[in-house]
């Protein structure tokens, strides 16, 4: 995935989230939004030399998996099944230098995915950009532990949704924003720990409930001048 696709991706989420069009390019969008979701870091791949993605750095080297089977690691081969050959290991020492030899931490592990870039451990997905733990998703940017979702940007640990940006641990959830521990919402904003909303804000323990505002009944028309205002701080602010 360019970074062209990813900022029209991102363009597209803001303005279907928000209502609005999305004045932040994609760097300035991570920072403002996604400054404390785990994302994949840059490291560099041991093969090629060039930068690969991983979702730790912990370790000290690291291969892109397309670049995996091209170590030969001393001896090894498609020929040999890429095992090498057998050698005498009469101390821990002979063992640690062995694994040594052949200790590299695997990168941008896609697997049965398309259009895929800057990410790591993504898994029967499309078109994702920087994030990781991806599974049965499309259209994902600057996300960790997305699964069957649509149009994410900006999430953590949530699944079955659509249209979602800053959703954390939260399931079959509609265009919102900022919404955590939530289930079941449609068109909300800044909610935590709620259920069965739709067209609310800056609610906290609430179920079944619409056009509500700091657990507060509103008019619709009243609600929709309100949240027009919170959209326009939601870029601006």
């Amino acid at each position: 995935m360019t970074t062209h696709q990813a900022q029209e991706l991102l363009d597209k989420i803001i303005g279907q989230v928000v209502g609005y069009k999305n004045p932040l390019d994609l760097d300035a969008f991570m920072k403002k939004f996604a400054f404390d979701v785990r994302l994949p870091q840059q490291v560099t791949d041991a093969v090629d030399n060039k930068p690969t993605w991983a979702q730790s750095t912990n370790p000290t080297r690291f291969v892109r998996l397309t670049n995996a089977r091209k170590l030969t690691f001393g001896g090894a081969s498609e020929a040999t099944d890429f095992l090498r050959p057998k050698r005498s290991l009469s101390a821990v020492e002979d063992i640690l230098e062995a694994w040594g030899e052949i200790n590299f931490t695997t990168t941008e592990r896609y697997k049965d995915s398309l259009n895929v870039s800057e990410s790591d451990n993504v898994y029967h997905s499309e078109n994702v950009y920087r994030s990781q733990d991806i599974n049965k998703s499309k259209n994902v940017l600057f996300s960790d532990g997305v699964g069957g979702s649509e149009f994410m940007a900006a999430s953590q640990r949530s699944g079955n949704s659509v249209f979602c940006v800053r959703a954390e641990d939260c399931v079959e959830c509609t265009n919102c924003f900022s919404v955590s521990w939530s289930a079941k919402l449609n068109n909300c904003f800044f909610m935590q720990d709620t259920t069965d909303m739709q067209d609310s804000m800056f609610c906290t323990n609430i179920k079944g409930k619409r056009y509500c505002i700091a657990n507060m009944q509103y008019e619709a028309e009243e609600y929709k001048r309100i949240k027009d205002t919170v959209m326009r701080w939601v870029l601006t602010g």
